[in-house]
């Protein structure tokens, strides 16, 4: 399934994300974990150096090579140039699964050893002093969305994804390609203002939203956030003595993660797995086509010189029984 952990800056989403994806990997799942904020932090948060971090694949360096992968065979795609962050895959596309061996993930993907597991890291590449008003971000996180569009997860394989901060997430149709978000919010105004933003939002899509609440000292605070967000307030977490240790580079061993933050990770993984088993792949293959064809006519048919409209297959639905040439 594939979960995002969105929140303004420093609500703290990315290292309750990378404290997800460690419970995912103590558990034994298979996870794919993708750092697509704009400031680059989830490396380190689960354990790489700075010059660890630093030295990972770009997805957004390698997009010709992720394009050419998963256009495969499909007839409706012309050439790879022409694909933009929202082509859909078709009959001939390749398909991307999360625990298989292939191109993309040899090319974009290190693995992280988390006591005893490993999962795949994937980055979009940090925004530099040469992108500063020639590039805009979402030229980086459009490999992300593309990607999510041609990669098809089971029940019990993870997609966990690090979102830029704010309300930016909005920019695309990549907020619909996820089957949880959980929202980080602080027990503050502030904290709760991108709250509001994206229930606006994922409510008109059906996006599932549920909030964690961080940084929460005592019962005020829970009701603070209670009397926000009402029902989609799915846990509270405060002060963990692991998470200051892993800040310090000293992560202890995971298992001596305090039962609190434990069984709030529990309920994380609980609702995300409830989730999925609802899964409408009609309707997400729709939003997927939703997106392009809005791409399509905003900007997508003038930068590539072709009707993009074109790449639709109308009789595709992305499920898991789908396969894609080899």
């Amino acid at each position: 399934m594939k979960i995002a952990f969105v929140g303004k800056g420093g609500s703290g989403k990315t290292t309750l994300s990378s404290l997800f994806i460690r419970h995912l990997a103590a558990a034994g799942a298979p996870v794919v974990a993708v750092d697509a904020d704009i400031n680059q932090h989830l490396g380190p948060a689960l354990g790489l150096t700075e010059a660890e971090a630093a030295a990972l694949p770009a997805l957004g360096e390698r997009l010709p090579l992720i394009k050419d992968y998963l256009r495969g065979t499909n007839p409706r795609i012309a050439s790879a140039e022409t694909m933009i962050k929202t082509t859909p895959p078709g009959e001939g596309s390749r398909l991307v699964r999360v625990r298989e061996p292939n191109p993309v993930y040899d090319a974009c993907a290190r693995p992280v050893e988390l006591d005893g597991g490993a999962v795949r890291l994937m980055v979009t590449g940090s925004f530099s002093d040469a992108d500063l008003g020639v590039a805009c971000y979402h030229s980086k996180t459009g490999a992300v969305e593309l990607l999510l569009n041609h990669l098809v997860d089971g029940p019990d394989e993870y997609v966990v994804v690090d979102m830029t901060a704010g309300s930016d997430s909005f920019a695309s149709g990549m907020f619909t390609r996820f089957d949880m978000t959980f929202l980080v919010a602080e027990p503050t105004r502030k904290g709760v203002s991108v709250y509001r933003q994206y229930k606006e939002y994922a409510s008109d899509y059906g996006v599932a939203l549920k909030v964690v609440g961080n940084k929460v000292q005592g019962q005020d605070d829970i009701d603070f956030l209670r009397a926000e967000v009402g029902d989609d307030l799915l846990v509270t977490v405060g002060h963990s003595d692991w998470v200051r240790a892993m800040e310090k580079g000293r992560p202890p061993r995971f298992g001596l993660l305090g039962e609190s933050d434990a069984q709030a990770l529990c309920a994380l993984r609980e609702a995300a797995d409830a989730t999925y088993r609802r899964r409408d792949w009609q309707r997400y293959t729709r939003q997927m086509v939703h997106f392009h064809l809005k791409n399509a006519a905003s900007w997508g048919n003038e930068r590539t010189g072709a009707d993009l409209a074109a790449q639709v297959d109308p009789g595709f639905v992305l499920s898991e029984s789908v396969t894609a040439p080899a």
